[in-house]
């Protein structure tokens, strides 16, 4: 079972996700803050992160470079979910290392296929 790391501070969102992703069979760990999830992906080596930019304690993009910056997570792909639509935001997140971006609300078949692509690409590997 692939796992995906949500980190994610809203709570309607973080269960939202969790329970579709669940029922595409993926085992989901939460973290609700960005050192949370920085630790959290550090532990859990999962196959995937979905970011929030706009997070507590550290946000998204901070902990998007660390995590990028880490030789034990560099090779995580992290797709960024963020309200903040401008295309400054969207240079934010890839200059911080984002592999990909994509707006809430979440379009759930759009990120689903965003999340089959990288994991399908992970296997190859």
């Amino acid at each position: 079972m692939q796992k995906i790391l949500l980190v994610e501070d809203n709570e309607m969102n973080r269960d939202m996700l969790s329970r579709r992703l669940q029922r595409k069979g993926y085992f989901i760990v939460i973290a609700q803050d960005g050192e949370q999830g920085f630790s959290l992906a550090c532990s859990e080596d999962p196959d995937l992160i979905l970011m929030d930019i706009s997070l507590p304690l550290m946000d998204g993009c901070e902990a998007t470079r660390r995590l990028k910056a880490n030789p034990k997570t560099c090779h995580i792909p992290i797709i960024v979910l963020t309200a903040h639509a401008l295309v400054t935001d969207r240079v934010r997140a890839f200059n911080a290392g984002c592999d990909d971006y994509d707006t809430k609300p979440v379009d759930f078949v759009r990120l689903s296929e965003k999340i089959e692509n990288f994991l399908v690409e992970k296997k190859a590997l």
